[in-house]
Parts: C-alpha cells; sequence; structure tokens
C-alpha cells in the first residue's frame, strides 16, 4: 500500500475514536476510588492474599472441568478432579451463586480497608466476575442447553476429546472414569432443557435443527468408532508407561461405556429434540422469550463491561459501518471492482484467490495460516516486549463442530502438555482466502496468543488472575484482539498487498456489522433472513441467535482500547512508548474495561514521573 493510501487509512482511523463514556459495570465506588499512584505505597495485606487464594481454590473445586482445564492443582487433589464432570444440576448452580454472593460481602470489607495496587486490580477483578455470576443467574434458561456452540451435546465431547490430559497411563484411567459419568451429565441437561421448555424457554427452529444435526452425527457411528473411542485410541498411542494389553482393554472398556451409557443418553436427548421440533419458529431475537428484554440488557452489560444501551451500540455499528465501507470503496476502486455494493465487490475479489484445481485445498490453507503466525511474529518483535513462552498450532476444526464453527483460539495447557491452538474451520468449498491474515492475527499472533498465553505465564500477579479463574469478560479479551487486527493495519503489515488490507478491512466492517445484527435481532425485531442480507453470512447469524449479545464485545472493547492508547500518547507525548503500552496491558492479564481504564491513568502518572 502506498505511503499516501496510509496516511489516509490512518486519519480516518484517528478520526473514529470518539469518547465512549463507558462507566462501571458492577464493581463499588471502593473498588476503583484509588488510583495507582495513591496506593502504590500501601503494603501489601498478606491476610487479603491468603483470604483471596483460598477462595479461588474453594471456587475452582467447584468446577472440576475447569480444574482441569487450568490445571490448578497438583498432587492427589487434581488427580481426582480430573476423574470428575462438573454436575449441571439447579443444586450445581445454586451452590455456585451461594458461593459468589460470600464472595462479593467479604471483598466489599476487603476494599473498604488498605489493598496495595496489585491486589486491589485483583479484588477488583474478582468482584466484577463474582458480581456477574450473581446478576446473570435470573437470565439462566435464556440460553440454551442445547445449541451449537457450547450446549452440552458438544461442550463434553470437545472437553473428554480435547481438554483431558493424556500424558501417562493414569490419565487413561481417569478418562474412563469420567466417560463413565457423560451419560448422566446429558441427563442433567436434558432435564434443564425440559424446565426450561416448561418455562416457554424455547429455541428458534433454526438452532434446534444444528443442534440435531451434531446430535445425529455423534450417534450414526458405532460405539467402536464413536469419538469418544477413536479419540481415545488416538490419544493413547504414543504412551510410554501403556502397555499394549492395558490400552486395548481401555479401549474395550471405553466402547463398551459409549455402547451402554453414553449412547443412549444421546438417543434421550435426540428424542427430545424431535418431540420439541414442531413447537419451534423461526422468531430469532431473545426478546421474543418471557423477560427478553431485561435478559439481552443483562447480556450486553456482562461482555462489554459498559453501561452502553442496547440503542447506543446499534449506533456505533451503524457508525462504523459507514466509515469503513467507505474506506473499502477506495480500494475496490483502485483494484478495478468499481460494480455494486460493497459485499459483492469483495465476494468478487475473493473468487480471484479461490483454489485452483482438483486436489483438495485444505491442507495448503492451514500451511498458508501457519506460515502467516511465524510472520506475524517476526513482525511483532518490535512492538512488544513481552512475548509467551508457550508455541501456538494452527489445527482445522474437528467433524463435529465444523459445520457450524467460527474460528477460535484454545489456551494451551499451564504445564505444556498443549500448545495454543488456532482453530480454523474449513467447510468449503469456498473459502475465506483475503482475510486470512487479519484472521490469523487476531486469533494467534499478536491477538488471542499473546494475551491468554502471556497472562497465563504471568508470575507478578495471583494465580486466580493468571489462570483466568476471574477475569474481565469478553470486552477485553476479544477488544484486545480486534485491536490487534488495527495494529496491524496501522503500523503497514499490508504494504504492497492491497486485497489483504481490503480482507483486514472486510473482518472490521464484519465486527460493525455484528453491533449492528445483534441489536437488531435481539430488540429491533430483524428476522435472519434481515441479518443475512445485511452481510453476515448464516452461520453467524445462528451464533448471535445462541449467544446473544457476545458480539457486541469486538468493536466496543477495541475503541476502549485505542481510547485509551490514545489518551496516553496525548499525556506522554515523546514519552509514550508503544511496546511498553503493550506490555503495560498484557502484564495486568484480563480485567474489565474500567479496571483497564485506571490502569492506564496509573500508567501515565508512573511514566510521566520518570527522570
Amino acid at each position: 500500500m502506498p505511503a499516501s493510501s496510509r496516511r489516509i487509512l490512518r486519519t480516518a482511523i484517528a478520526s473514529l475514536f470518539v469518547p465512549l463514556a463507558i462507566a462501571a459495570a458492577v464493581l463499588p465506588q471502593q473498588a476503583l476510588a484509588a488510583p495507582a499512584t495513591a496506593t502504590a505505597a500501601v503494603k501489601p495485606n498478606a491476610a487479603f492474599d491468603k483470604w483471596a487464594d483460598g477462595f479461588a481454590q474453594d471456587w475452582v473445586r467447584q468446577n472440576p472441568q475447569f480444574a482441569t482445564s487450568t490445571q490448578y492443582f497438583s498432587g492427589a487433589e487434581q488427580d481426582a478432579l480430573d476423574r470428575q464432570l462438573t454436575p449441571q444440576t439447579p443444586a450445581q448452580r445454586q451452590k455456585m451463586i451461594a458461593l459468589a454472593r460470600q464472595g462479593i460481602a467479604r471483598l466489599d470489607k476487603w476494599m473498604a480497608g488498605p489493598l496495595d495496587e496489585t491486589q486491589r486490580i485483583s479484588a477488583a477483578v474478582m468482584r466484577w466476575s463474582l458480581s456477574n455470576t450473581v446478576a446473570n443467574e435470573p437470565f439462566e434458561d435464556h440460553g440454551f442447553v442445547f445449541q451449537q456452540f457450547s450446549g452440552a451435546q458438544v461442550s463434553l465431547v470437545n472437553f473428554m476429546t480435547q481438554t483431558h490430559p493424556m500424558r501417562r497411563a493414569s490419565d487413561v484411567d481417569s478418562y474412563l472414569a469420567r466417560l463413565e459419568q457423560v451419560g448422566t451429565r446429558m441427563d442433567e441437561a436434558l432435564a434443564r432443557a425440559k424446565s426450561a421448555t416448561a418455562k416457554k424457554m424455547i429455541p428458534p427452529r433454526f438452532i434446534l435443527e444444528r443442534a440435531q444435526f451434531q446430535v445425529d452425527t455423534f450417534l450414526k457411528p458405532a460405539a467402536a468408532q464413536n469419538v469418544l473411542v477413536t479419540s481415545l485410541e488416538g490419544r493413547t498411542a504414543a504412551l510410554k508407561d501403556l502397555s499394549p494389553e492395558a490400552r486395548t482393554a481401555a479401549i474395550a472398556r471405553a466402547t463398551k461405556i459409549v455402547e451402554d451409557k453414553v449412547r443412549p443418553a444421546y438417543a434421550r436427548v435426540q428424542a427430545f429434540m424431535a418431540e420439541l421440533h414442531p413447537k419451534t419458529n423461526d422468531t430469532a431475537g431473545i426478546a421474543r422469550l418471557p423477560n427478553g428484554m431485561a435478559a439481552y440488557n443483562r447480556a450486553i452489560e456482562n461482555y462489554t463491561s459498559t453501561k452502553l444501551t442496547a440503542e447506543q451500540i446499534h449506533a456505533i455499528g451503524l457508525r462504523e459501518v459507514a466509515r469503513i465501507e467507505a474506506e473499502m470503496d477506495k480500494h475496490l476502486r483502485a483494484l478495478g471492482f468499481n460494480e455494486g455494493g460493497i459485499e459483492a465487490r469483495m465476494k468478487a475479489l475473493d473468487a480471484t484467490f479461490q483454489p485452483k484445481g482438483e486436489e483438495d485445498p485444505r491442507p495448503a490453507i492451514l500451511a498458508s495460516y501457519a506460515e502467516m503466525v511465524k510472520d506475524a511474529e517476526r513482525r511483532s518483535a518490535s512492538l512488544f516486549n513481552l512475548k509467551p513462552r508457550a508455541p501456538v498450532e494452527v489445527r482445522r476444526e474437528p467433524p463435529l463442530t465444523e459445520a457450524s464453527a467460527a474460528a477460535h483460539y484454545s489456551l494451551p495447557a499451564p504445564d505444556g502438555s498443549r500448545p495454543g491452538v488456532f482453530w480454523v474451520p474449513l467447510r468449503g468449498p469456498s473459502f475465506n482466502m483475503i482475510r486470512m491474515r487479519s484472521l490469523s492475527y487476531h486469533e494467534a499472533v499478536p491477538g488471542h496468543h499473546f494475551q491468554l498465553a502471556i497472562q497465563q505465564e504471568l508470575e507478578g500477579i495471583p494465580k486466580f488472575r493468571s489462570q483466568r479463574i476471574f477475569s474481565g469478560g469478553s470486552a477485553h479479551s476479544e477488544g484486545w484482539a480486534l485491536y490487534t487486527e488495527r495494529l496491524a493495519v496501522e503500523q503497514g503489515w499490508y504494504e504492497g498487498d492491497v486485497p489483504g488490507l481490503l480482507g483486514a478491512l472486510g473482518s472490521e466492517l464484519f465486527r460493525a456489522r455484528r453491533l449492528v445484527v445483534d441489536t437488531g435481532l435481539h430488540t429491533k425485531g430483524w428476522t435472519r433472513q434481515q441479518a443475512v442480507d445485511y452481510g453476515i453470512n448464516v452461520e453467524e447469524v445462528d451464533r448471535y441467535v445462541a449467544w446473544p449479545g457476545q458480539a457486541t464485545a469486538y468493536m466496543i472493547g477495541m475503541l476502549r482500547i485505542v481510547e485509551l492508547r490514545d489518551k496516553a500518547k496525548s499525556a506522554l507525548g515523546a514519552k509514550f512508548s508503544l511496546p511498553a503500552f503493550h506490555d503495560m496491558v498484557l502484564s495486568a492479564g484480563s480485567v474489565p474495561l474500567d479496571v483497564l481504564g485506571q490502569l492506564v491513568d496509573g500508567w501515565i502518572a508512573k511514566e510521566k514521573a520518570k527522570a
């Protein structure tokens, strides 16, 4: 891209960031009352650290699957948790709510007393997270138990086949112990779904049908070919302390458990779905459900960590769409794509980059993604001092979820047994070729992998923050990933690659359209087809329907991060260092947006005070 084009683009970018007037979501006044400079001289409160660490451990113990994914404990206690699946019962839910309320009450007392800077941030993050747990509880049934992204029918399978560790022979025995519980957990989820149905909390037909497809796919092969058996077979092949006889016996036992307990439970879910289907319709928005508008308002507050209303978010989305489309129009015209709307011209451009020939292009596409991630690591060297130790890999989305999955990132195992993974669905027959680079930056480097793997490796914050037991939510994590997409544009990473730049702008346009579509679906009566006609593919639209409000986190979070960066730039002038700003944000871990604002204010004050 020519320098003149970069200047035009940067001017357009800079003109965007009007203040968002983001307010604290659920934090008490004392959590934010003392800026970082005022608390810097306060000595650490050892009693708070002891309580907070103990509370976090109690919290994780209630969720064995969380304990496994974070490997939060060690020795016999971790081994025992690695043999359990988290109950999906109302009693379990109430137990977590009661514990959250206890934590909030205790935190309010700690916050009223002396805490040092790190402790005050930790307390604020913990309280924000626990408060959301309590505030979300009345709307639990508005989230569908069986939906295509995180429904019980796929989350249990993904956990068993991807997250459960397989490092030694004892992990095989733990796997089998958990496999014995899968049928029970599915029955618990089924009971929840029936209870929600009795309250008229029924998913749209197209969401139910996506979940039905997944259940049908799971049940199609015989037990011996079921993914819960074949993954065990594949993952145990390299275990050195597992004898061939023990491996054969484990596979046989797994096959029997799947045949006798797991498949029947899935069949019961399948029958329930068939019974529910005639009761569904294609009305998409959550407002159709009892107390649906209140549920949506809570969702956007939870996901954005702001007090922005749905109407304000919709307006921000419309503003962003207009700005980005105007910028894209210039570059499309420069490439000779002059006719039709932005979406039609982008499709025409993308068509020129589709793989040619009869061979399956997927292996080559995955290899290209891997090279893009490596290139991003090289480019990031001058922009970040803080980098993750854990590696990141690019893998294709598993067959069970590929039909409806979006690209996503999964954390590395804290013990190094699993890398960070950038998961790419490759459904075909066409592929989103010109957005590959921006997607790599978002999901891997310097996006989610830098952010989440670094946080997991941090030593200067409590374990419950580094392991994201309590965190700042989607606006911070997704806002950072979208910020890094913008950073790549600002830093000229698309020099000489106008199609790639258009892909990046197209990705940003996609996030802006999300604001419009999500709020449109859930507050303005938009139909599924209206959302598709606005430029969002049907798989994504169905995601917003199944997961109300989550799509608003990306753009709102990114706007706030850039707003804070520009504030620091203006305040520090020549003293401002972009790598130092990035280090400050990443070293804080996941925090709510208002806490991030406090951290930036404290960082500015410290930088000004330096000789």
